[in-house]
């Protein structure tokens, strides 16, 4: 049975002073395992990876694994350049990681043929599995649904973090039942979980993890009601996630509650005074 399912952190990725803080960082880590979360994503978007150097991306993925003493770790893999890409991704898996996710290529937009051969390639190199990661407002390019299922096919692609905005898509995806189909918009979770998605890899889980647990136990448990309930207590926190510039609402807020302090790397930057004091409520 595939490991990709319930509820997963996208880990932030904690400064202090301009540095990468690692002790922040294995709080989390614990805090998580805690919370009941089924895994964590290191290196994702929410994760700033882009701002991170080599080094110190191989060193949040050792941090990561080391905390989490078990707890299945995906670690992100984003970049345009194909070998570049394959090395990071056979020097990583060598840190008793879960698997990868991956999106498309950023800005260059290949075609569905350049992005089947992309995701092969790097299927047939990896010795974990693959979460495919369809996230086009990033990107630029859709993974279209044919080309998912054909992927699908392939053993070591098992799962999709979907933010293709297409019920459609979701909906196709999850009675082929070839992948796991994972949330990647939080709006989306509840949506997603009823369809009969397998979990949610969701940014606003990490300032309230119990209660997107709670959420995720209540639907596979058919208990409709409480799971309705759970998501509209949780709407209010998921649109102010997301007002501004993710993760900046996230740290925001995990700085509020005492776990990391509000810093992000440039080009990013923190939270709006308003939007911080709008997520007092939640602190």
């Amino acid at each position: 049975m595939s490991i990709f399912t319930g509820i997963w952190v996208p880990l932030v990725t904690p400064f202090c002073h301009g540095q990468v803080d690692h002790a922040a960082l294995r709080k989390l880590v614990h805090r998580y395992a805690e919370a009941g979360v089924s895994g964590l994503v290191a290196l994702g978007t929410t994760g700033e990876a882009a701002a991170l150097d080599q080094l110190e991306q191989r060193a949040v993925v050792a941090t990561v694994v080391e905390a989490a003493a078990g707890l299945p770790v995906v670690v992100g893999l984003a970049g345009n350049h194909s070998g570049q890409l394959r090395e990071n991704l056979l020097h990583l898996s060598a840190a008793a990681i879960a698997g990868f996710l991956i999106p498309a290529p950023y800005y260059v937009r290949p075609s569905q043929q350049g992005l089947l051969d992309h995701f092969s390639s790097l299927a047939d190199a990896s010795p974990v599995p693959l979460v495919l990661y369809d996230i086009p407002y990033r990107t630029g390019v859709q993974i279209e649904l044919q080309t998912l299922l054909t992927l699908a096919a392939h053993p070591q692609i098992q799962a999709v973090k979907d933010c293709s905005g297409s019920p459609a898509t979701t909906q196709a995806l999850i009675a082929d039942g070839r992948l796991q189909v994972l949330a990647g918009e939080d709006g989306n979770v509840f949506n997603t979980l009823c369809m009969g998605g397998s979990g949610a890899i969701a940014a606003s889980a990490h300032v309230q993890p119990q209660r997107f647990v709670a959420l995720y136990r209540a639907v596979s448990e058919q208990r409709l009601h409480d799971a309705r309930a759970i998501f509209h207590e949780l709407a209010p926190l998921i649109r102010l996630m997301f007002a501004e510039a993710s993760p900046a609402p996230v740290k925001a807020l995990l700085a509020q509650q005492g776990w990391i302090s509000d810093e992000l790397r440039a080009p990013m930057t923190r939270a709006s005074p308003a939007l911080r004091a709008q997520l007092q409520q939640f602190a």
